[in-house]
């Protein structure tokens, strides 16, 4: 059962040593996803699953004690995901930067898992895999990484396209009322034409919180760098 989700963007500048002098730029971002990870905690959950979006040869499950690095944005910091027996497969980019918010929040509440899906998962598979989670044993609780779309300004990341507003508009609202149908939803080849990763990851929320009684609340909504960041928790 489904007791808790945080939604949460994962650019490595959220990170302050990657950020450095900008780091202040993405302090209220920041202050919001711990805000959504301590609500996660108050949830009691017996387990927790980050969910983020990789290329696909880093799809797949990955168990507490797999580490990532932020060594590939030019910082010596290495990650490490809650608490096990370290492994060979190098957490994801999305991945690495929920582990960071896991262990600057001192995670101890439940163990710990994460997923990784294409970022042209299938939504059907998706909101499949989210109904299978939450039918598990067990008090689940999901933070799920991932960005709006790139597309909001001339400089962004994916230029600007007149759609991108709109459309995180659209998930912003589904976010804040816990609409699971808004975000089923969601057009997959849209999401890849504005660069939304955060698409699969939500969706997958959208099928493991479906038929529940939880309750949203949209704790940020900005796009700076032309890029939607977006936090919330449902509880």
């Amino acid at each position: 059962m489904l007791v808790a989700a945080a939604v949460c963007p994962c650019p490595p500048l959220l990170i302050p040593e990657v950020a450095a002098g900008a780091a202040a730029e993405l302090d209220a971002a920041r202050a919001a996803c711990f805000d959504a990870v301590a609500v996660l905690a108050a949830a009691r959950p017996d387990r927790l699953l980050l969910v983020g979006a990789a290329d696909p040869a880093e799809s797949g499950g990955y168990p507490a004690g797999s580490r990532g690095s932020l060594r590939g944005f030019g910082v010596a910091l290495d990650v490490t995901l809650g608490r096990g027996e370290p492994t060979e497969r190098a957490l994801p980019p999305s991945l690495t930067v929920g582990a960071w918010l896991l262990e600057r929040t001192r995670w101890q509440a439940a163990e710990v898992a994460a997923l990784a899906l294409a970022e042209a998962a299938d939504p059907t598979d998706c909101l499949a895999g989210g109904r299978a989670l939450a039918k598990e044993d067990g008090r689940l609780a999901l933070l799920v990484l991932g960005d709006g779309s790139a597309c909001r300004s001339a400089k962004a990341p994916g230029a600007f396209d007149d759609r991108a507003e709109p459309f995180d508009q659209a998930v912003a609202t589904a976010l804040a009322t816990a609409d699971t149908g808004a975000l089923a939803g969601l057009d997959p080849v849209l999401a890849r034409q504005l660069h939304a990763a955060g698409r699969p990851g939500w969706q997958l929320l959208a099928g493991a919180a479906e038929g529940g009684d939880l309750a949203g609340r949209l704790l940020y909504d900005e796009a700076p760098y032309g890029v939607g960041y977006l936090v919330a928790s449902w509880s």
